[in-house]
């Protein structure tokens, strides 16, 4: 409860506080259409991320890794997200495990599941993946967005990339949301993320912030968007599952 409680406390905050999200880097072009939050929302969790890669570059024998996700996945607020955030980090434990790797990093701005749904076609174009990692949700969360709703979204998101990408290995990294929106909202909520990947047969992340939510050290001044030392427990948390996912799909090209 005191996790919780904590994680409430830093959304609450996050969703009150007028925090411009940064601008995009140089290396990356505007998202399209649809892919932020909507100018009346709330900008809780985000910093605009990189497009995803032009799908023919990189090596014939790498393993490619897309990160689907939000400002958690963009590295809000991190000075190099390119090489703090969790992504990079875990891209980094795959080469130490001998595995050739390129990582892309698809985080965008306020995302919600909806926003992911209407762009991950586009992302798709850009990018053929080895292994899709999906790390929305926490955004409709703070927003009381609708459990059955977001469940449809994942679901949609992940049958696209079954079509794009048939071979691709799939991961769901679940979240929670805000004890205060109710027992049952909160159990309807948590409860979206296995149903999801037992229906596509992705492989589940419990909680994306697993040892990182309420913990002050690991989160920067806003109580939510974490730290490098945050970044760096959510990367072992996804590691533990991409990390093997990588290592099978680099052995089966081989």
């Amino acid at each position: 409860m005191r996790l919780f409680a904590a994680l409430t406390a830093a959304l609450v905050l996050a969703g009150c506080q007028d925090v411009d999200p940064e601008p995009a880097s140089g290396r990356a072009e505007a998202p399209p259409p649809g892919a932020t939050a909507s100018p009346e929302s709330p900008p809780p969790l985000e910093r605009p991320a990189p497009e995803a890669d032009d799908p023919e570059a990189g090596a014939s024998d790498e393993v490619v890794v897309l990160f689907f996700g939000d400002s958690l996945t963009a590295g809000y607020g991190l000075d190099n997200p390119d090489a703090d955030a969790y992504p990079a980090l875990v891209g980094a434990q795959i080469a130490e495990a001998g595995v050739p790797v390129r990582v892309v990093n698809a985080g965008v701005s306020g995302e919600t599941t909806a926003g992911g749904r209407g762009r991950i076609d586009w992302a798709l174009r850009q990018t053929r993946p080895d292994v899709f990692v999906l790390a929305l949700g926490g955004n409709d969360g703070l927003r009381g967005l609708p459990p059955e709703a977001m469940e449809e979204n994942l679901g949609a998101t992940l049958a696209a990339v079954r079509e794009a990408a048939p071979g691709a290995r799939l991961v769901v990294a679940g979240m929670e949301a805000p004890p205060n929106m109710g027992d049952a909202y909160t159990s309807r909520f948590r409860a979206a993320f296995p149903s999801v990947a037992e229906a596509y047969d992705a492989t589940l992340v419990p909680f994306l912030l697993e040892g990182v939510a309420g913990v002050a050290r690991l989160n920067q001044p806003d109580g939510i968007h974490p730290t490098p030392a945050g970044q760096q427990v959510m990367a072992e948390t996804v590691a533990e599952v991409v990390v093997p996912l990588a290592e099978a799909a680099h052995t089966e090209a081989g």
